[in-house]
């Protein structure tokens, strides 16, 4: 075991015997006849790349508003880069890489236009109806807002891509079933009273990995869009000792390499310390663990897929800064604001009259209760890209903020 652990997975070689196992997946909600050319959890990936959702990722906010430039991140390209880095600490660690990467493809489905802002004004605007939560947005998605299949609703995925999306940050209750940080939002816990997921034990490695890779591939390419923004300088990236180190390094080796090339050059060392770091640690653990199994990994009380103490101390010390320098920035607060109110008037008028919402949101809205109206508001505003949100505010207001 301890040999098997030591070795780094760099291709299609056999699977860790912790590794989620295709072949003996728990199945779906809905019974189907398994595919004779692909494995379960490749099915799920090309169901999530196919789905609407994932299309209108594309003109979604990462940081910065779509058409501020053609050149930043936006939820999609965000995405992509995620399942890039779950895809490669899966395959370092011998686990699944379809399903890492399923899972990486899936997460962000739930997200609102203009990014945590819009969640944000969400979630106050549903406040008497349980809130919002981008997480359980996108179990909802997947489970029942997705109308392609004549068979059922939603993409029908697997156990392990639905644990991993609703659970990949971790356990979301403890044993007696009391949520770990603050109340399990509705739409999770109904779900699970009909398809368990074991709220209480921690997903699968696969799972894991793209969890940390999230992290990792927002923490380099805010740095990247900042600079790109002129909200960063090379320069300011020294109050923090992540960056700081790496280009000390770079410009010790290419002492007139111009700023933009010096940038791009950080990203990528950045990344690669992060998935080393990832990868050793994680290895270090799973050989104290000596995992049998994919549940033992799940029941193992503990995350495997982690920064060191070192790299993660310099982590959230990165993230502080990019909070102070990007997040909060006035440019981005000014934005922020305006994206708020049309995302707030918009709940307002669709909830006032369902019949402004297009046919197959709309009809018996008018007599229903004000719970299940406003959860159908909320799915209809969750769902609207950045552009199509904008869109409808001119159609409804007088005047919509320019967001540029």
């Amino acid at each position: 075991m301890g040999k098997e652990l030591g070795e780094i997975g760099f291709g299609y070689r056999p699977r860790a015997p912790y590794a989620c196992d295709p072949d003996h997946a728990r199945g779906r909600f809905k019974a189907e006849p398994e595919s004779p050319t692909r494995t379960p959890f490749q099915r799920d990936r090309d169901r999530i790349v196919h789905s609407t959702a994932f299309r209108r990722l594309k003109h979604k906010t990462q940081v910065f508003v779509a058409h501020e430039g053609d050149h930043y991140r936006t939820r999609l390209t965000h995405t992509i880069e995620v399942a890039q880095i779950a895809r490669a600490l899966a395959r370092a660690l011998r686990c699944d890489e379809d399903l890492a990467e399923a899972i990486a493809l899936v997460h962000d489905f739930g997200h609102t236009p203009f990014g945590h802002t819009g969640e944000d004004a969400l979630n106050a605007k549903m406040a008497a109806w349980g809130g919002f939560d981008h997480n359980a947005q996108s179990l909802r998605i997947v489970t029942r807002l997705e109308r392609r299949y004549a068979e059922f609703d939603g993409l029908n995925l697997t156990w392990e891509t639905l644990e991993g999306l609703v659970k990949h940050n971790g356990p979301l209750t403890d044993a007696a079933g009391k949520g770990l940080k603050g109340p399990v939002p509705q739409a999770i816990r109904d779900f699970n009273e009909l398809f368990d997921l074991w709220l209480d034990k921690h997903a699968g490695l696969e799972a894991q990995c793209a969890a940390i890779a999230d992290d990792i591939a927002y923490n380099t390419h805010d740095i990247d869009d900042g600079l790109r923004a002129g909200l960063l300088t090379l320069d300011m990236l020294d109050d923090a000792a992540l960056p700081r180190g790496i280009l000390a390094g770079v410009r010790e080796r290419y002492p007139r390499l111009d700023a933009v090339r010096t940038g791009h050059e950080l990203m990528r060392r950045q990344i690669t310390i992060m998935v080393e770091d990832v990868i050793s640690t994680a290895m270090a653990r799973l050989e104290r663990l000596k995992p049998q199994s994919a549940d033992d990994i799940r029941n193992a009380g503990e995350t495997m897929v982690v920064f060191s103490d070192e790299l993660a101390a310099q982590e959230r010390e990165l993230k502080a800064f990019l909070y102070k320098h990007i997040y909060r920035a006035d440019e981005v607060m000014r934005v922020r604001a305006d994206a708020e109110r049309v995302v707030k008037e918009l709940f307002d008028a669709y909830f006032a009259d369902p019949r402004l919402m297009p046919e197959g949101w709309r009809e018996g809205l008018d007599l229903a209760p004000d719970r299940i109206k406003a959860r159908d508001v909320a799915d209809f505003l969750a769902g609207m890209t950045d552009t199509y949100a904008l869109k409808e505010h001119r159609r409804l207001f007088d005047h919509t903020p320019d967001l540029g």
